[in-house]
């Protein structure tokens, strides 16, 4: 079978004409081989016709078939039959590292240096002699790590939650708050799970775009007029781009934001190991604003731990949607970070993990520098480098065994660009590297745009 479905095949196979029916049928067919790969399925209102239903049952089952990645298009251009693999899954973090055997310098996960991070041992003992060891009680986080974070948090919160993590977070807000269709406002470039996630609950993602201090208000006030229900960005340092949201810029996101109902979503991924303070928009609208603090990357990933708070209706429904899986995060877990913040030695070792974390950065910045390309010093554990192509970038430093992330990831629009991981360059690689990326940049690149 190929070409186009006959409308009338697929009708006599489907008994169930809902909108789960449809899908499940036709998704059974594509995984079976008796819809190939390149199929074009019929239209909207043929097969509505052909199964007496309305268009928009049609419709929402090619939207649930849209979201699984199994199949694309839409409008005049018709729906076709684009994968085979029914389960929902993360395509753009699934790509991330796949660069085969040859790589001697995989720069494409910003992940810590395990050297760096603090020795688990002390803080895994105390978090066993955590009260109420291996209850069932699903309280949404232990007291301990509540008292250790609040003088760290950027607002004063109205409830707080424990999660697997700072992605885990993520997720668990958009498959709570947010519904199919709805338009969802990201900065642009953004982390690429994040836009895997808006993907997989079948948001209307609206790409904001940034300068060196964060989100442009102009640009949000653009958008805000579409009817957004949410905005989403990182108001500490940046994952792709190392740049942060200045107090200033804050306010001014503030000012754009008043009057508005929007849901404000912050997610602050690097955490403590950030060189700025955080400035949240929690401070205006703590009635309306989500933020993740993940210690993941200065911790541990092993412990996969953050902490979300928001106002307490909404957390509430994020506590209760978790009772579908995990209900609660470990306590020893928690209780182990929990004694690790307020521990002076694992402080410590914090504040010289960031200074080695810059020490290598600017390393690899004064190389490129002395090659001839100058980038803003920013924080992070990676580098934005604008490239005049990402696909001549990528194999030009894969044929020098060099593994780095392509922006196109990462982001809708602007500027191409790669990230290169930082956090683990060893001294000997710093010249090879810079040679490479002088290749991989271009010919005539110039600095930085003005907006990233």
């Amino acid at each position: 079978m190929t070409g186009s479905l006959d409308v009338n095949w697929l009708a006599e196979r489907i008994t169930d004409a809902s909108v789960k029916g449809i899908a499940a049928v036709t998704s059974a067919l594509i995984r079976d081989g008796e819809i190939p790969m390149g199929t074009h399925l019929p239209s909207v209102r043929g097969l509505a016709e052909a199964l007496a239903v309305s268009p928009a049952t049609v419709s929402a089952a090619w939207g649930q078939l849209r979201k699984q990645k199994v199949i694309a298009g839409k409008g005049r251009s018709g729906v076709w039959v684009c994968g085979d693999n029914i389960s929902p899954r993360p395509v753009r973090f699934e790509k991330i590292g796949n660069y085969g055997d040859a790589i001697r310098a995989d720069l494409a996960m910003a992940s810590p240096d395990p050297a760096l991070l603090p020795n688990l041992q002390e803080a895994m003992m105390q978090g066993i002699a955590c009260p109420q060891l291996n209850s069932y009680q699903r309280e949404p986080i232990a007291p301990a790590l509540l008292a250790a974070v609040k003088p760290r948090w950027p607002f004063p919160a109205q409830a707080w939650l424990a999660t697997d993590g700072g992605f885990d977070a993520m997720n668990c807000i958009m498959q709570t708050l947010i519904a199919p269709g709805e338009k969802v406002i990201i900065e642009d470039p953004s982390a690429a799970r994040l836009l895997d996630m808006l993907d997989n609950v079948g948001a209307d993602v609206l790409p904001l775009a940034c300068d060196e201090h964060g989100p442009l208000p102009g640009a949000l006030a653009k958008l805000l007029t579409k009817g957004a229900t949410a905005m989403i960005y990182q108001p500490g340092t940046h994952s792709a781009t190392g740049i942060r949201v200045s107090e200033a810029r804050n306010e001014a996101l503030a000012k754009v934001l008043l009057g508005t109902r929007t849901l404000i979503i912050e997610d602050d991924g690097i955490g403590e190991l950030s060189a700025h303070p955080v400035w949240s928009l929690g401070r205006y609208y703590p009635e309306r604003t989500l933020h993740v603090r993940s210690f993941s990357k200065a911790y541990g990933p092993d412990l996969r731990l953050a902490v979300l708070s928001g106002p307490e209706p909404l957390i509430k429904r994020i506590h209760s949607w978790r009772n579908f899986g995990a209900s609660w995060t470990s306590r020893i877990l928690q209780h182990a970070v929990a004694w690790m913040l307020d521990d002076r030695n694992t402080q410590q070792l914090i504040q010289q993990a960031k200074v080695v974390y810059a020490t290598r950065r600017r390393l690899l910045l004064n190389a490129l520098e002395k090659r001839g390309l100058s980038l803003p010093d920013r924080d992070g554990l990676s580098l934005f480098v604008p490239v005049q192509s990402e696909q001549f970038a990528m194999i030009t430093l894969a044929a020098r065994g060099i593994a780095v992330l392509p922006g196109e990831r990462c982001r809708s629009g602007g500027v191409q660009f790669i990230r290169v991981a930082t956090s683990r360059l060893a001294d000997e690689d710093i010249a090879p590297i810079a040679d490479a990326l002088i290749l991989a940049s271009g010919t005539d690149l110039s600095p930085l745009s003005a907006e990233v």
